[in-house]
């Protein structure tokens, strides 16, 4: 009597794919990602302490006072750090996580300039946020200005798209193309809840984010698009 031998799950392409993603140049990835965002701090907390010209403070709107005060949202707002580090940890090749580096880069940059010539604070809410575990810190990194754009919202809408953008080219399911957004969206009403921005700032926050990103899409070095997920599983 002969025995079938027990059948060997197969992973689905996408899995397989995913996997490689996020196993390719990981060192340099985590390395790369720090660096960038620490360069970044640098000159957003020199300006932010140095303001080259007088700061404008950003009115607020009807929509601001829809959005109540939930200091427990800081947890999503700090949670950016971590997903804005999926973006690059996503890219395939070495050309295409250097490319995804520049237009990061350049979206500081854009951010920064805007910063230097157009300072921007959210006006004084007037809440007692000392019972609340986290804000004292938040406030002595990130203070109340460098209010408009949003970089917050500039840095998660960027990642979002990217982040999209590989889902739905590996074949992920439609899960976690959902996920993605449900954390992008978090983020960004995370940043009105807690009070360090408004509205006006999140839009602007989202035009600069979704132009970069449209950007990179654009321009941005070829890859095995097409035939990806087959080939990653056969690798895989």
């Amino acid at each position: 009597m002969k025995h079938s031998s027990p059948s060997i799950p197969v992973r689905p392409a996408w899995v397989a794919s995913l996997t490689l993603r996020m196993r390719r140049h990981f060192a340099l990835k985590v390395v790369g990602t720090s660096l960038v965002i620490a360069v970044f701090f640098v000159g957003y907390l020199h300006l932010l302490h140095h303001p080259a010209y007088p700061v404008t403070v950003m009115p607020l709107t009807a929509l601001d006072r829809l959005v109540p005060f939930l200091p427990q949202a800081l947890f999503v707002y700090l949670s950016l750090w971590l997903y804005v580090g999926m973006g690059p940890g996503l890219q395939l090749t070495l050309m295409e996580l250097i490319a995804y580096a520049a237009w990061a880069a350049l979206l500081c940059v854009a951010g920064l300039v805007v910063f230097y010539f157009w300072p921007t604070q959210v006006p004084p809410h007037g809440l007692d946020v000392s019972p609340h575990v986290g804000f004292a810190m938040l406030q002595g990194v990130d203070a109340a200005g460098n209010a408009c754009p949003s970089m917050h919202v500039a840095f998660a809408v960027f990642s979002s798209i990217r982040i999209g953008d590989v889902l739905m080219r590996i074949g992920a399911p439609k899960s976690m193309r959902t996920a993605n957004i449900v954390w992008f969206v978090a983020i960004v009403v995370s940043t009105l809840a807690i009070r360090q921005h408004v509205v006006l700032d999140v839009f602007a926050g989202l035009a600069l984010g979704t132009f970069f990103a449209a950007l990179s899409l654009r321009w941005r070095p070829g890859s095995l698009r097409a035939q990806e997920p087959h080939w990653a599983a056969s690798r895989g």
